[in-house]
């Protein structure tokens, strides 16, 4: 797990080594920063060749999705400031460049949230060039837990 670099991220850690064989499915590598108040957090996730078709030269769109999607929904977690559970009602990626093996950043961001709702929106970057590979945006439910 990361380098805690803040109470946020150490809260936001335990959590996701709750559900550590989801995330390790997902090539989750590690937490890099949360910020509660922001309503931000960036994870790292290794874009493996068992996860790209086109002779392994290409991530298939499910996995950046879901790195977009978990990065939107930790996100949200961690601002509402109470146990909650995260249900997406619709995401929109778009993707602007090919993702490649290696390791990717996924920064999810809240950018409204109410009691029962959420508007989020999340960009995956390449870790090693910062290049912009791909963008969401979702709006998701919010549940007591």
């Amino acid at each position: 797990m990361a380098d805690v670099l803040n109470p946020d991220a150490a809260e936001l850690a335990a959590s996701l080594n709750a559900a550590s064989d989801m995330f390790a499915s997902m090539g989750f590598s590690r937490l890099l920063d949360a910020d509660r108040k922001a309503g931000i957090v960036r994870l790292e996730f290794d874009a493996l060749p068992r996860f790209c078709h086109s002779n392994g030269q290409i991530v298939q769109g499910g996995f950046v999705t879901a790195w977009l999607d978990s990065s939107m929904a930790q996100a949200a977690r961690l601002h509402a400031g109470r146990p909650v559970g995260v249900a997406s009602l619709e995401v929109k990626v778009s993707f602007l460049r090919r993702v490649g093996p290696g390791k990717v950043v996924a920064e999810g961001r809240v950018t409204r949230m109410g009691r029962r709702v959420a508007f989020l929106d999340a960009s995956l970057f390449d870790a090693v060039s910062g290049v912009l590979l791909a963008t969401a945006s979702s709006s998701a439910l919010i549940e007591d837990v």
